[in-house]
């Protein structure tokens, strides 16, 4: 009996997460797609000049990136032509090896992804596998001082990264509304309100040559907002992917991070917290982190939290039980992270809306002007 009603109280909390709230609607479940891309059997089986090629699976990004540094420009030209779905997705390759490899992987794919081989875009990963994932750079990566990544939550994979979205929503247009942000000047702005710790912005500004910033819909993302956005299945598998990624760009020598965590991809950034070597990671309309507290990220990031005043998730219990919910909310008091100022955003995709203090604070954050 006392089983059965823990399975009762199991079950109602489901109900309540996934369809008792506002904006919450019935998704599919996904199958995440994870392990090294897609032609790794052949690249294994492969050599450059006799040397075996590094495994996608084993090597780490710093092993990869050794392993280029020792290989002439033929023999790189030749694993693009020969592998380009390994090079285009391996963390640790040379950025415009990278950035040639998925120019070439989606014009000769699938024509729904042909709009990704434009040759003024650079694309840094590319996974035609499932609903497909893609990460572009937006900015100088190889000279940036800066460095930002957009993770997004439900609904963006390959095959919607594309479409036409309201302004300055999806991945695309977070990415480059942050970059476009970064280009004026934050002095003066207070990104502190509300926190124990406070944080102000710096004097001075930043160019936009000294930013980057890249879209990573790295993962396979909920469709929807039902049980697969309820639960970290999903959230677990992208976290070594997200963490990856990152150890990616430390390997050919980019700086360190600031994540951008929309929705459900702060569970992903916050299962991968620690395995990242981030300078900041913010939470935007999260439904939590996984974590009761900013500490128990067990990250050296500064941990940002924001949340507009028409925000549905607000109305999302904050609640672990069983596998399902996400834990506490990151812009409580209780648990610890700083707050960014969103008084301004509406609903829960405003945040990176031009004019808004959100987004001036995200510029200053990006640009490294806080302390």
């Amino acid at each position: 009996m006392r089983r059965f009603g823990r399975t009762l109280v199991t079950a109602a909390l489901a109900v309540t997460v996934v369809g008792g709230t506002a904006g919450w609607a019935s998704g599919e479940s996904q199958s995440a797609v994870t392990g090294p891309p897609p032609g790794t059997a052949a690249w294994r089986a492969d050599t450059a000049h006799g040397r075996a090629l590094p495994d996608p699976a084993t090597a780490t990004p710093h092993e990869v990136a050794r392993f280029f540094d020792g290989l002439d420009d033929a023999a790189r030209s030749a694993l693009v032509r020969t592998h380009p779905l390994v090079v285009g997705n391996l963390d640790g390759a040379p950025v415009p090896l990278r950035y040639e490899a998925n120019r070439l992987a989606a014009a000769t794919g699938e024509a729904r992804y042909a709009s990704l081989a434009a040759p003024d875009r650079r694309i840094l990963a590319f996974d035609p596998r499932g609903r497909g994932q893609v990460a572009e750079v937006f900015g100088d990566l190889e000279h940036a001082a800066h460095v930002s990544v957009i993770v997004p939550g439900s609904d963006n994979d390959a095959t919607s990264y594309d479409a036409l979205r309201a302004p300055h929503t999806g991945p695309v247009g977070m990415a480059r509304a942050l970059l476009t942000a970064t280009g004026g000047s934050a002095t003066g702005a207070s990104v502190a309100g509300g926190s124990a710790t406070g944080a102000s912005v710096a004097g001075g500004s930043a160019t936009d040559a000294s930013v980057a910033v890249i879209a990573w819909t790295g993962y396979t993302t909920p469709v929807g907002v039902g049980l697969d956005a309820a639960d970290g299945r999903l959230a677990a598998a992208g976290a070594p992917r997200l963490a990856r990624f990152t150890a990616g760009l430390d390997a050919v020598g980019a700086p360190d991070p600031a994540l951008f965590c929309h929705s459900y991809g702060s569970v992903v950034c916050g299962l991968a917290a620690r395995h990242t070597d981030a300078s900041d990671i913010v939470a935007l309309g999260s439904p939590g982190m996984r974590a009761d507290t900013a500490d128990a990220l067990r990250t050296g990031a500064r941990v940002w939290a924001a949340r507009g005043p028409s925000d549905w998730i607000a109305d999302v219990p904050n609640v672990s039980f069983a596998g399902v919910g996400h834990g506490a909310d990151p812009t409580s008091a209780a648990f610890g992270a700083r707050r960014v100022p969103a008084a301004d955003v509406r609903g829960h995709a405003g945040y990176f809306t031009p004019g808004t203090q959100s987004l001036a604070a995200f510029a200053a954050i990006a640009k490294g002007e806080v302390r």
